[in-house]
């Protein structure tokens, strides 16, 4: 069954080898102040740097460097909106990957508001404007270049949220495979882990139909086979082309038209780590994952773990339905364990001590037991999941 659903992505995407020679003219649709926001030095040791200022010589450019990864509210996002006050920026140019553009989301919205920003990130207040933004991606992982959220932590208060907005989508996104080269092997499982986890965030729900199981299916073979190419060849484009287009697609609404909503409930759990202890949000994703899987096993759900272990994994069809889920689960846990992540919270230093209080955080911040939802999750439910992935 589809569901009632009203759909809209307004961001331009440049996709291919070389498709940044239209940046010039797709930011000066927007003015001639721009913020180059962007992490540590990778894009100075690929050339990317160097190529993006030869081709905005004609623009004056102001920059915004050492974005972390989990973008913190203090000091980025608030030294971006500070910079875009002062030199009166006309356009933000994040160049990097999700962490950096997350940021950059964030910055849009506070460099136009004159109150305290992070009552726009944890939604106290509703953003009027946001200053437009363009993006060169080069990390093939959380999608932020193709949706209308952003992820902010803020460390004074052990807090990360999902910020979304329309406001937020880019103008325009740059995606060339050839600039994921450079990236880790660390880096590249994590963010294949994320876009995983985004598409199994849709995938479980109700009501559902074959066209979105059939396109999220696709879209987790195709990860789970093109990351593995990816970490023997870094510089296979096939493989990083892959990866890179189904991750842009991850967040931004298509894999779940006319479907139900989830709640993100593993999204949930993953940003009180990563709040807590700065941890790879991929990589808790991962943990997180086989583990949720098995607290939500049940009549009411085992269906979903059939279509996978039938369709995905190729499992024989006569296998009881219980047996099914087990292998299903069990083959995510093998798989991420394959690609190099470690399975234990321990292994990333999650303190267990902590584990009750993250559970209240998650309910205060990120409600994962409203009725709605496909598989509530009360605090008793989050314990043995963050117990189990420890």
């Amino acid at each position: 069954m589809i569901c009632n659903f009203t759909y809209n992505t307004p961001t331009k995407l440049y996709f291919g080898k070389d498709c940044i020679k239209d940046l010039p003219a797709e930011l000066g649709k927007h003015g001639k102040n721009v913020l180059l926001t962007y992490g540590g030095g990778s894009i100075k040791k690929m050339g990317l740097y160097d190529k993006v200022k030869a081709l905005l010589k004609d623009f004056c450019l102001f920059e915004l460097s050492g974005i972390e990864p989990n973008p913190k509210y203090d000091p980025s996002v608030l030294d971006g909106a500070r910079l875009c006050k002062e030199h009166r920026i006309d356009v933000i140019l994040s160049v990097g990957g999700g962490s950096v553009l997350d940021c950059s989301k964030a910055i849009a919205a506070c460099a136009c508001y004159d109150g305290e920003g992070w009552d726009l990130i944890s939604g106290k207040v509703k953003a009027k404007a946001a200053l437009p933004i363009v993006d060169i991606i080069t990390l093939a992982a959380t999608g932020s270049e193709y949706d209308m959220g952003c992820v902010i932590s803020n460390t004074a208060i052990n807090d990360k949220r999902g910020y979304l907005d329309e406001l937020l989508y880019p103008a325009a996104s740059f995606l060339d495979p050839e600039y994921t080269y450079s990236v880790n092997k660390w880096q590249t499982a994590c963010g294949t882990a994320d876009a995983i986890n985004h598409v199994l965030e849709q995938f479980f729900a109700k009501p559902h139909s074959l066209f979105n199981d059939g396109i999220m299916i696709s879209a987790l073979r195709s990860l789970m086979t093109n990351v593995k190419i990816a970490l023997e060849k870094p510089d296979d484009y096939a493989a990083r082309s892959e990866l890179m287009y189904v991750c842009a697609w991850g967040c931004n609404g298509i894999l779940s038209n006319g479907a139900g909503y989830s709640g993100w409930p593993m999204h949930s759990i993953e940003h009180a780590l990563s709040a807590y202890f700065d941890i790879t949000h991929g990589a808790g994703l991962a943990i997180i994952t086989p583990r949720w899987m098995k607290e939500i096993l049940s009549e009411k759900t085992v269906e979903r773990f059939v279509t996978l272990g039938t369709e995905l994994f190729g499992f024989d069809k006569d296998l009881p339905d219980p047996e099914m889920a087990e292998q299903v689960i069990q083959a995510f846990y093998e798989f991420f364990a394959s690609i190099g992540i470690p399975m234990q919270l321990g292994e990333l230093g999650v303190k267990a001590e902590t584990i009750d209080e993250m559970a209240d955080h998650i309910l205060e911040y990120d409600s994962t037991n409203e009725p709605w939802m496909f598989a509530p999750l009360d605090k008793a439910a989050l314990i043995r999941i963050l117990e189990a992935s420890m």
